[in-house]
């Protein structure tokens, strides 16, 4: 009867297993820093959003004209730093050197501190950016066409009335 007692004893369920990789689903954008905080650390940058972000930081013009390619600071650190940028132009270069205190201001106001004292220019290729493909304007109903005429029907300006049919296209 005591082995009976023991055998039931020593036989006792295992817990469950332990589920790896948190309680649940991750937003992507968390996994994505925590694995591109390394390799672009190592470029100086400690965001990754600076990269991602470029053209919202620094305008449209210049965000598919330049790239940043990384952040050099002084010794011990984290302020005054040279961000080396890749111009595709010397056309470019020349426009970047001209508004280089505004874009100094526009990564230090994104840093929220003098992170980048100054930029170091690089004349070069950039890389092929994606090009995104317009979505074509949905097909309306007979009525709903007719509906949107009527709302357009008192502009009189061509390429606005344009304009607004097709946003009202995605609208309605």
């Amino acid at each position: 009867m005591s082995v009976k007692a023991a055998d039931s004893t020593a036989k006792s369920p295992d817990p469950p297993p332990e589920r790896r990789g948190g309680a649940g689903p991750r937003a992507v954008a968390e996994m994505a820093a925590r694995l591109t905080r390394k390799p672009l650390g190592k470029r100086g940058f400690t965001e990754a959003a600076l990269v991602s972000g470029w053209a919202g930081i620094v305008g449209s013009l210049l965000g598919r004209e330049t790239l940043p390619l990384k952040i050099v600071f002084p010794p011990r650190q984290r302020n005054g730093g040279v961000l080396h940028v890749r111009v595709a132009s010397g056309a470019m270069a020349t426009q970047l050197q001209h508004l280089e205190p505004l874009v100094l201001q526009r990564i230090n106001g994104y840093f929220g501190y003098g992170a980048v004292a100054r930029l170091h220019m690089v004349q070069g290729p950039l890389p092929p950016r994606p090009v995104r493909a317009v979505p074509k304007a949905p097909v309306l109903p007979p009525e709903k066409q007719q509906a949107l005429q009527d709302s357009l029907a008192k502009v009189t300006d061509p390429a606005l009335r344009a304009a607004l049919e097709r946003l009202g296209r995605y609208v309605i």
